[in-house]
């Protein structure tokens, strides 16, 4: 009777003792998770490039770390953003949440800052009257003389491929021939002039749409199919790409690794 009554507070001694293991384990279940979410919302996140409209500075098939660090807080498998304290800077490259669908990442370089007069004048782009350097381009010398190489429009001209909205509020924002960046917003364009659907086509970005900027390339695959394995929808033959590189490794770009943006 006496061994059962001593018995009683060492089982409620152990009851205790696993009730906080368990608590343990799920204090350190969410932490982890937290601290997770907190990475990849505020700290680097991964990105594969589908199109070409940034060649050749990135290249389709090109797998990027971003860092949303200062520029937004993201919620993971989410489309939910918040702006954070960081401002773009001219000639920096940026992923942005398109204007047009509010859905779609775009991965861009910011041509103008707010307040800037921008140019296009035979594909030489000038900022507040100064030519831009700008190295990193890809032009067709085909197209200098086009609507393309030349914004905005001079007068009356057309300008081909405008969505409504950006036709009707350019007049705008255009003094003395150059287009006025407005508070709050950019004007980015991607470095490959031919192929690339952006500013001159749709208008402005807000501040509110640029979620980060990229850091360096950490896999870049020259898939034999071209832009459709990476783009979305197309996971059975992205996984195929992926696996095909362990029997033909020559599909991997080795030199791009761990390049910086």
């Amino acid at each position: 009777m006496v061994e059962m009554e001593k018995s009683r507070p060492e089982k409620q001694h152990l009851k205790h003792t696993r009730r906080q293991r368990v608590l343990r384990e799920i204090f350190s279940w969410v932490w982890l998770l937290l601290a997770l979410f907190f990475v990849e919302g505020a700290m680097a996140q991964s990105r594969l490039i589908p199109s070409g409209s940034m060649e050749n500075t990135i290249l389709v098939g090109d797998h990027m770390v971003v860092s949303p660090f200062g520029y937004a807080l993201c919620v993971p498998y989410t489309e939910l953003h918040v702006p954070l304290w960081r401002n773009p800077k001219r000639q920096q490259i940026v992923i942005l949440v398109s204007p047009l669908n509010g859905s779609e990442d775009l991965i861009k370089r910011v041509i103008g800052v707010p307040g800037d007069r921008i140019r296009i004048q035979h594909g030489i782009v000038y900022v507040n009257g100064i030519r831009l350097k700008e190295p990193y381009v890809l032009r067709d010398p085909a197209e200098m003389g086009s609507s393309l190489e030349n914004f905005p429009p001079d007068g009356n001209g057309i300008y081909d491929g405008l969505t409504p909205q950006w036709a009707a509020t350019l007049p705008n924002y255009m003094h003395d021939g150059s287009v006025v960046v407005p508070p709050n917003d950019y004007f980015v364009m991607g470095d490959n002039r031919g192929d690339s659907y952006d500013s001159r086509y749709w208008g402005f970005v807000p501040r509110r749409n640029i979620i980060a900027t990229p850091l360096f390339i950490f896999m870049s695959i020259n898939a034999p199919e071209g832009e459709g394995v990476w783009q979305p929808g197309h996971m059975g033959e992205r996984l195929e790409t992926y696996l095909s590189i362990f029997v033909h490794p020559g599909e991997v770009r080795w030199k791009r690794l761990f390049r910086a943006l």
